[in-house]
């Protein structure tokens, strides 16, 4: 069986990589990677490194060949999402690709989040191809708050426009996890996950647990709309990137990042990171 996995050089698609080859021979493992150049430590793994530029149609054929299942990592050009992804899902069932694998998001039929739409477009592609498929409904990741850790600890000051919203999120592991368990065993056609941390916390219980690791007074400051897109451009962050953050706040003031699934406790077979340990890893 041949499993190709997009994306492959990016944080989660190396992943989902290492896991896979737990179970599976490198050379039944195909990385799709746009710059070949950094995948060469795959190819010195004995993995199939193959070209795949979603905005270079021809590229996508010739490189899903003979592919029995197919992990499409939603792309990260959020705006371009669906057409790029929709060439890959044409490509997929012009070479019959047995099963198709999307990271797609948490609830994505009623998600409030600006991102859904593109999920629920590309969702309804995959349905419309015939193809099998599995929609991995990720939730937040748990690294979206921990990037700025020791900047966070030495202001004292955790921002964010969440209000007291809960906050069911897991760790990249925990995803990455979950999704090489689904291409690497039978029973997942026509399935939808819904993956989320099966523990949650707000940013104020998130605030606490860093006074408690790092041994400072870390206090939750909630922002509003405005002030919070204002800190953002003002750090130097991208103004598309600072929409999906101040988005994901506000929604996730209204419930859009809280579950109760314990459909990634399940796939994998073990309780997922919290994001306890995960600051504990970081700064211990």
């Amino acid at each position: 069986m041949k499993i190709a996995i997009t994306g492959a050089t990016g944080q989660l698609g190396e992943c989902v990589i290492q896991f896979l080859l737990h179970s599976q021979a490198p050379e039944n493992i195909v990385a799709l990677v746009r710059n070949q150049d950094k995948a060469l430590h795959f190819t010195q793994q004995g993995i199939d490194v193959r070209y795949f530029n979603y905005d270079e149609p021809a590229s996508l054929t010739p490189a899903l060949q003979g592919i029995d299942k197919l992990l499409l990592i939603s792309a990260n050009e959020v705006g371009r999402r669906t057409p790029q992804h929709q060439a890959v899902i044409e490509a997929a069932k012009h070479v019959q690709v047995k099963h198709i694998v999307y990271t797609s998001l948490l609830n994505a039929e009623h998600s409030l989040l600006s991102l859904a739409k593109e999920h629920q477009e590309t969702e309804a592609l995959i349905k419309q191809s015939g193809l099998n498929y599995t929609f991995l409904r990720n939730n937040w990741y748990s690294e979206n708050y921990l990037a700025t850790l020791p900047q966070i600890i030495e202001q004292g000051v955790l921002y964010g426009a969440a209000g007291e919203g809960k906050i069911s999120s897991a760790s990249r592991q925990d995803y990455a996890e979950a999704a090489a368990k689904v291409l690497s065993s039978s029973g997942h056609e026509q399935k939808v996950y819904e993956l989320a941390g099966s523990s949650s916390f707000t940013l104020s219980d998130l605030a606490h647990t860093i006074t408690q690791i790092a041994g400072k007074t870390v206090r939750y400051q909630n922002l509003g709309t405005q002030e919070y897109t204002e800190a953002l451009l003002a750090a130097g962050l991208p103004e598309g990137l600072v929409d999906v953050i101040v988005d994901a706040d506000i929604q996730a003031a209204k419930g859009a990042m809280y579950s109760e699934s314990k459909d990634l406790e399940h796939l994998i077979g073990h309780a997922n990171t919290d994001i306890k340990s995960q600051i504990e890893q970081l700064i211990t």
